[in-house]
């Protein structure tokens, strides 16, 4: 009968879900293997068996689950006879969440708040499997003739930069107001829904 593992999934949760919080409250600077430990509730050996580093921490569990989020929620939307309403839907329904819901993980992955980290083969392997997830839904509009000619992975590109952009937007809030307080939603959708009937014009 094999060894049971000392430190198993619920203990790699909690530590995720602690690390988490310690980005979101102090920013990553605060964010210590102790640190997360305590706030787990284990030791810093768990911390280094399970994930090595802190940076391996960080790469490989905080910025990678930012992109296995996206993933796993742009497969759970129910896709419609309309390729345009469901790609503006990835924005405001998943990729807004990703933003609200947990922005500790959004900075990382997305604002490259941890200075001189690299992206490992596992963060590539994930970041690039929700890329391709994202440019299939613009190949959609693509085979429906809604992209005007342009390149779905170039029209993918600039999609990406419009929900980046809306989220940093959100996560400032009342510094530097650039959305309408109370209609965050509906900016986001009137902004996507502008990006997407340009292509089609």
């Amino acid at each position: 009968m094999g060894r049971p593992r000392e430190h198993d999934d619920r203990t790699r949760t909690a530590l995720l879900e602690a690390a988490e919080r310690i980005v979101a409250e102090r920013g990553p600077a605060g964010l210590s293997v102790r640190a997360v430990a305590d706030a787990a509730g284990t030791s810093t050996r768990a911390v280094y068996s399970l994930f090595g580093s802190k940076d391996g921490l960080l790469v490989e569990a905080l910025a990678r689950d930012a992109f296995e989020f996206l993933y796993a929620e742009i497969d759970q939307l129910e896709e419609t006879d309309d390729p345009a309403a469901d790609l503006i839907d990835v924005g405001v329904l998943v990729f807004r969440r990703l933003v609200r819901e947990h922005p500790a993980l959004y900075r990382i992955a997305f604002q490259r708040v941890v200075p001189g980290l690299e992206a490992s083969p596992e963060l590539t392997a994930t970041r690039q499997r929700a890329w391709s997830q994202l440019v299939g839904k613009l190949e959609r509009l693509e085979r429906a003739g809604l992209l005007g000619g342009k390149p779905a992975p170039e029209a993918a590109a600039e999609f990406n930069s419009m929900m980046e952009g809306l989220g940093n937007a959100e996560l400032r809030g009342a510094v530097l107001r650039l959305l309408p307080e109370g209609r965050e939603e509906e900016a986001w959708r009137n902004a996507l829904t502008t990006v997407v009937r340009g292509w089609a014009a």
